[in-house]
């Protein structure tokens, strides 16, 4: 939502430009658009540019169809220079998410997976992108937010819930959550106010001009999308032909376009209504029409409850609860139905009254018994006490902890504080006694082969798949049943491919909350020679290689590597890689070899890393699925490894092109403005 934070400058920039005020347009777009990128939220950008789109369409026919072609084509011109320069302006950070995003979860793999159809041709997987759909009747919950609920918190916290509650089953009342819709779970549902829907139903009758027309199209089009899989033929067809939407996961966020869109022709229905006081006299029935499609249905709802709605309990739930005796089920099932309505209801009364108050303002403002200005102030405060009291259900005072508390270091466990006392250089830690990808504690303090992030490389997150998730249970059982005793485990065969990411320890939970270290004496090191690499045709013979190799003196490569690499041979017990300094971007290391041959190093393998072996810069190749290599000759050799890459100054330099246009822009707008104030 910080992203479309920047929309109403930037319409009011695309306005400007189709209405002749050329300058002001190409500034304002120009501006926002930088400010829109600047934002950071790429998902969200990608979003608002379905909303921009429609409004240059309806713009564009509506100059068609009155025959301005010429405007329209300045116009579009400004519109166009104008993101160009804003675009421009974020250069850097646009380019480096665009080159990241080719080789993270969010681009294509390279491997073809037994399911193709589940695939995309660009992106992440169908089923990945559509896990959470928003369900088709849970979309009433822009009307009536407790339409599914809510979010998923406990039941025991709803007071309305729990005034309906029997007794006997509360301990199974707190382990099922408030929310019963099909998404995994929420964290709230997506309102936009009930009287602002009432109004924005009105504006389709009472507001003209294309702008409209392109926020219907974009509403319409934002609640579709977000059905995900529960309307798979129309999501199909935007990640099949509709240009980076594969790029993107969680459909059911697309909706903060219709969050945005219904608020703003809800707006300009209101305006319409003060600047043009006889539209509720000539079309007083499409105010009762609103009426009846939002308030009449939240009234209906809360009658008639069950009649629209069949089912208040999730198939998730049942699924759960399917191990419960049929006798002692279906007394829980009516009652956990009896509370879900109560809360259904409640909530259906609220938007009902709601819609109810601010219609009553409209038509006191028909009778001429409320002044304009009392109608926009009371209205206000309407929307903003309902949203205000839905907003606090989900953001509230106990959510909030003391500066002091927030400015804490995160809190160091004995393992870690253990490990810590270990100064060599460079290894990694597979914690083991958490949520292993879905924690960032780990990586507060050392290097983890865990931790959470949206978009992975793509690779790495395969490897995570195949080889390391298999490997940390295997690793687990086995140092159990050793007691810890690392000298009775065969780390070769039992975690090889964590060995060959350099995880020196393993981190296992204790009875009370507590937490060990365990050293692994199998890791590979930083880096080292091995006595072949194999060569295959594809990914998916190198994924499978890699699980049939001893990775401490094999290698197995994509055969497009075989001119940087060429062959390795077999090493002596003489042959030692030593990392000699670590830095995020620069590494260098040592290396001893009366051979010469490949050497693997424990980083993973990503474009843009450059090496140099004694000064002379040589390309690094690609092995074991993730891990980088070199080619390097007998001897004693200085390598060091560099991440600087020079589209790092070409973009940031055209960014500061693009600065200077627009600062210009400003200055001749500024001039101009003065010199037309002299002559008057």
């Amino acid at each position: 939502m910080i992203a479309l934070a920047y929309l109403p400058p930037m319409i009011a920039g695309i306005v400007l430009a189709f209405r002749g005020k050329y300058t002001w347009g190409l500034i304002v777009t120009a501006l926002f658009s930088a400010l829109e990128v600047l934002a950071n939220h790429v998902q969200m950008t990608y979003y608002y540019l379905f909303i921009i789109l429609a409004m240059l369409i309806a713009f564009v026919i509506e100059g068609a169809r009155q025959k301005q072609w010429q405007h329209v084509l300045k116009a579009l011109g400004v519109c166009l220079a104008g993101a160009t320069i804003g675009i421009c302006i974020n250069m850097s950070n646009l380019y480096h998410t665009w080159e990241y995003g080719k080789e993270s979860m969010r681009g294509k793999s390279e491997l073809v997976k037994a399911n193709a159809a589940n695939q995309t041709s660009s992106g992440l997987d169908r089923d990945y992108i559509t896990q959470w759909s928003y369900g088709i009747d849970e979309t009433w919950t822009l009307l009536v937010p407790n339409a599914k609920g809510g979010a998923s918190v406990p039941l025991v916290l709803n007071k309305t819930a729990m005034e309906h509650a029997n007794n006997d089953y509360i301990g199974i009342y707190e382990q099922i959550g408030q929310y019963w819709g099909n998404q995994p779970m929420t964290a709230g549902p997506v309102y936009v106010g009930a009287f602002v829907l009432m109004l924005f139903v009105l504006g389709l009758f009472i507001v003209k001009g294309p702008l409209k027309w392109a926020l219907l199209a974009v509403t319409v089009l934002s609640v579709l999308l977000s059905w995900g899989r529960n309307f798979m033929p129309f999501t199909d067809f935007f990640l099949d032909y509709v240009p980076m939407y594969a790029k993107f996961r969680t459909v059911a966020s697309i909706l903060v376009i219709a969050e945005f869109t219904i608020p703003l022709l809800a707006m300009l229905a209101l305006k319409k209504v003060v600047e043009d006081p006889e539209v509720m006299t000539k079309k007083i029935k499409y105010v009762y029409i609103a009426f009846g499609l939002t308030g009449g249905l939240a009234l209906l709802f809360a009658l008639m409850p069950k009649l629209f709605f069949s089912d208040f309990i999730s198939q998730s739930e049942m699924q759960a609860m399917s191990q419960i005796p049929a006798d002692q089920l279906a007394p829980l099932l009516q009652n956990l139905t009896e509370m879900r309505v109560a809360v259904f209801t409640a909530d259906c009364w609220r938007s009902f009254w709601i819609i109810v108050i601010g219609t009553a303002c409209l038509l006191l403002y028909q009778y001429r018994k409320l002044r304009a200005e009392w109608l926009v102030c009371l209205l206000t405060v309407l929307c903003l006490l309902d949203m205000w009291q839905i907003n606090k259900r989900y953001l509230n005072d106990g959510m909030f902890v003391s500066k002091t508390v927030r400015e804490e270091p995160v809190q160091k466990s004995t393992a870690i504080d253990h490990i810590l006392q270990d100064k060599t250089l460079d290894f990694r830690v597979l914690n083991l006694a958490s949520n292993t990808f879905n924690e960032n504690e780990t990586s507060y303090y050392l290097k983890s082969i865990g931790g959470y992030h949206a978009a992975k490389l793509r690779r790495y997150q395969e490897l995570i798949d195949a080889y390391i998730s298999k490997e940390m249970d295997r690793t687990f059982s086995a140092i159990v049943e050793a007691q810890g005793d690392m000298t009775q485990v065969k780390g070769d065969s039992v975690c090889p491919v964590l060995n060959m990411l350099n995880t020196k320890y393993f981190i296992l939970p204790l009875q009370g909350g507590q937490t060990v270290p365990v050293e692994n004496p199998y890791t590979y090191g930083n880096a080292w020679l091995v006595d072949k690499v194999t060569y295959v045709d594809n990914a998916n013979q190198e994924l499978d290689k890699l699980g049939q190799l001893n990775l401490r003196h094999e290698a197995v490569a994509d055969k497009k590597f075989v001119e940087q690499l060429g062959e390795s041979t077999q090493q002596d017990t003489l042959s030692v890689v030593r990392i000699k300094s670590y830095e995020p971007n620069q590494l260098s290391y040592e290396v001893e070899s009366g051979k010469g041959g490949v050497i693997v190093f424990s980083e993973i393998y990503y474009p843009g890393w450059t090496a140099t072996v004694d000064g002379v810069e040589q390309e690094l190749g690609r092995v074991d699925y993730v891990l980088r290599a070199l080619q390097v000759k007998p001897g004693k050799h200085e390598i060091v490894l560099s991440f600087y890459p020079k589209t790092i100054t070409r973009t940031e330099t055209v960014a500061y092109i693009a600065l200077c246009i627009l600062f210009l822009l400003l200055i001749g707008l500024g001039v101009q403005g003065y010199r037309n104030r002299k002559k008057v």
